[in-house]
């Protein structure tokens, strides 16, 4: 029997809106979740915009006694986690428990409750260093918080490629659909909005310095000076479609039709960049041509040589301004492992309501990014199949394909 893995569930946590509709919502208004920075006082560091969930209370959402023991990114994955499953309408007491597994995404999460243990260190004195011991704990603590909440004991993995570990999990959890797992939580959060987690990022070198929230994140554009830090993403609950129909699935929001993932070369190679390839590959592995893709949500890495890799690759595949292109992640900043689990959920949504969502701010395209855009508004459109792309700083590359779902 062939399986095939599809989309019944999506949890939002973004800057822009707590919840699947209000993000979507916000997003499709062009309303920006990027403001200056208000968790800390940034008045010390050169990066003072970042897109932060405002509207979420831990208190509201997590067990009590989880609070003290993490931080700000597993409260919003498990939160997102909760929400995906609720609007599967998948309640894990009716699955096997060991057919339910959880492979998410990890990143930079863990940098708050890093802060905490340096800050305690500081005031506490040497008997506070053991402590560090526990920070490598938190590149799993959201997959093993998911698991142990909901009784899932079947695989449980984390995948770590920065922007690109989104859509590996995704691909991971299509994999393990197809192998027999009944049902799958997938997708990634991130949370780094702290003096620690800004310092490590800002190290990237590709953090825009820009006081101004609507011009300091333009990817694309001719003023394209780096990306605004964000926290939050998306979980999306995957299942086998014919078991998700057999169960009354409420909704069968898409199919995860192909993925690949890629690695760029050595820096200072000749070769060109891995993205493209990676394009190829996943429209290979879903069967596609590439004008069976209604809209490609872009990596939108807002580094002017990065955006010119990128839409060469797209330029390439598809043609010059072949294919129309968007952004959304210019409303939230980049989420790290959150950011392409958001942007899965976004082409979910454009896809099941047939509207392409805008990128906002870019006002001149920047020469030799020779793309379609859509800017500004929203742009309705039929869509049947979307490519979703991501790069992670490293090396990593990723695209996965999503089709309409009968």
């Amino acid at each position: 029997m062939t399986r095939s893995a599809v989309i019944t569930g999506i949890g939002v946590t973004a800057p822009n809106g707590l919840g699947t509709e209000a993000y979507w919502s916000a997003t499709l208004d062009g309303r920006s979740g990027l403001a200056p920075i208000e968790r800390f006082d940034p008045s010390d560091y050169p990066v003072r915009v970042a897109g932060e969930v405002t509207e979420f209370t831990a208190r509201d959402h997590v067990p009590g006694r989880l609070i003290p023991q993490t931080d700000n990114w597993t409260h919003l994955g498990l939160t997102a986690a909760a929400w995906a499953l609720e609007d599967a309408v998948a309640d894990p007491q009716t699955f096997p428990e060991y057919d339910m597994a959880v492979v998410t995404a990890s990143s930079s999460g863990g940098t708050e409750f890093g802060q905490r243990e340096i800050e305690r260190l500081w005031s506490k004195g040497p008997r506070w260093v053991g402590a560090y011991q526990s920070i490598a704990w938190f590149y799993a603590a959201t997959t093993g918080q998911i698991s142990i909440r909901h009784g899932m004991r079947g695989p449980c993995g984390v995948i770590c490629a920065e922007q690109a570990g989104a859509l590996d999990a995704a691909g991971q959890a299509r994999q393990l659909v197809q192998q027999g797992t009944r049902l799958v939580v997938t997708g990634g959060t991130d949370a780094s909005l702290c003096p620690y987690g800004l310092t490590a990022q800002y190290a990237n070198g590709r953090l825009s310095e820009s006081a101004d929230p609507g011009g300091a994140y333009l990817p694309f554009d001719a003023a394209a000076a780096g990306y605004v830090p964000g926290e939050g993403g998306a979980m999306l609950v995957v299942e086998d479609a014919a078991e998700a129909r057999a169960r009354s699935a409420p909704r069968l929001y898409g199919t995860i039709a192909g993925y690949a993932a890629t690695f760029d070369p050595r820096p200072g190679s000749s070769r060109e960049p891995g993205l493209r390839r990676a394009i190829e590959l996943a429209l290979t592995d879903a069967g596609l041509a590439p004008e069976a893709i209604g809209v490609v949500f872009a990596d939108a890495a807002g580094v002017p040589e990065l955006d010119r890799q990128e839409a060469a690759a797209i330029s390439a595949v598809f043609g010059p301004a072949g294919v129309p292109v968007t952004a959304p992640k210019t409303m939230t900043g980049r989420l790290n492992a959150g950011g392409a689990a958001l942007d899965v959920a976004a082409a979910l949504l454009a896809m099941r309501d047939g509207v392409i969502p805008p990128t906002v701010g870019v006002t001149e395209l920047a020469p030799g990014c020779d793309i379609d855009l859509v800017r500004d508004a929203p742009r309705e459109a039929p869509l049947s199949a979307a490519l979703v792309l991501a790069r992670g700083y490293g090396g990593f590359n990723a695209a996965i394909v999503l089709t309409a779902t009968d």
